[in-house]
């Protein structure tokens, strides 16, 4: 048996597991980044938190065979770079993590885009594993007995991640942008909403946690009669959640809020899936309300199907499955350690 190192680098912590070559997490942990303190000293706290999970697990160095990194945007893939990060900071820019990565933890290291590594966990040990072909006939849509091979996992959080799996392999681009679909442009009118990044009408500045809290600001400040009204300050410290709180109290202000950014999102798929024609798309991160296991969660996904089955083709939205993923914040670390594997 073989055992990979995987390593989830983010702006406040730093997720690590050790995973076997079927996936399956032997430890994990998590280390603060202090990304303040610049790339060198996070490498060497990383690789003390390796460290205490080889001694969980008995393992030593030796016994892995590869590790995998990964990392927000924007990067450098093939030259195992960052490149100018806004939610790392001025000491991380342009600077060589992966091979720093390498040095500090004395394991070869592959470098990957944090939506990538979690796209490519949910193809290999997730939502994707048992997942089957659809394909569209006379009678309807029938399920083949053929296992996926092309995916995209969009995250939701403070901004919209997308990791795109393609004939079983992860799709970088040519400049390692391949997956930056946050950045899509959905509305080009006059009044479009500025984006995080400072453009305007940007998939992110609608489909994100970010895009929720602003429009349920001004929906506030508005005067609009809701319960929102009560918690304006909780949307800083909360977020989203709050939002999706009061609608489960039966706000329809909160509801509306929850099912137009359902709107948006499914807006973004629908292109897509005439770009891509994935077999599967799947949505995670921090803002699924609750996911299949709540009946918000339901009716947000079903909000994205049905308009999704208006604006796309049928040949599209009749073949590709729309569903929450699966792993959750385990995600980054294990297809960190997953694209290891495949690359060794």
């Amino acid at each position: 048996m073989k055992y990979y190192l995987g390593i989830d680098l983010g702006g406040t912590n730093t997720k690590i597991g050790i995973v076997d070559e079927d996936g399956n997490i032997l430890v994990k942990g998590s280390v603060p980044t202090h990304i303040q303190e610049g790339p060198e000293a996070a490498c060497r706290r990383i690789a003390a938190g390796v460290d205490n999970l080889l001694t969980q697990t008995g393992l030593t160095r030796a016994d892995i065979a590869k590790a995998g990194l990964a990392s927000a945007g924007p990067m450098d893939i093939p030259g195992r770079k960052l490149l100018e990060t806004a939610n790392l900071g001025e000491k991380w820019k342009y600077c060589p993590i992966a091979d720093m990565m390498s040095g500090a933890c004395g394991i070869h290291v592959e470098f990957a885009n944090d939506a990538s590594a979690a796209a490519f966990a949910e193809y290999w040990v997730g939502k994707g594993k048992l997942a089957k072909k659809h394909a569209l006939t006379r009678g309807g849509v029938e399920e083949l007995n053929s296992p996926i091979t092309s995916m995209v996992l969009l995250t939701l959080g403070t901004g919209i991640g997308c990791g795109i799996i393609l004939n079983k392999k992860v799709y970088d681009g040519e400049h390692s942008q391949g997956g930056e679909y946050g950045h899509a442009i959905i509305d080009f009118s006059p009044n479009a909403r500025i984006c995080g990044c400072g453009r305007p009408g940007h998939y992110e500045a609608y489909g994100s946690a970010t895009a929720v809290i602003s429009r349920t600001r001004e929906i506030i400040d508005s005067g609009v009669e809701t319960s929102l009204a009560a918690r304006r300050e909780d949307l800083a410290t909360t977020g989203a959640k709050v939002v999706a709180e009061e609608a489960l109290k039966g706000d329809a202000v909160a509801m509306n809020i929850i099912l137009e950014t359902a709107k948006y999102l499914a807006i973004g798929i629908a292109t897509l899936m005439h770009t891509i024609d994935p077999d599967a798309i799947y949505i995670g991160g921090a803002m699924t309300f609750g996911g299949n296991e709540s009946e918000l969660g339901r009716k947000f996904l079903e909000a994205i199907r049905a308009e999704i089955k208006l604006r796309a083709l049928p040949t599209c939205s009749a073949t590709t499955i729309v569903d929450f993923a699966e792993l959750g914040g385990d995600a980054g670390f294990i297809g960190a350690a997953g694209i290891a594997k495949v690359t060794e």
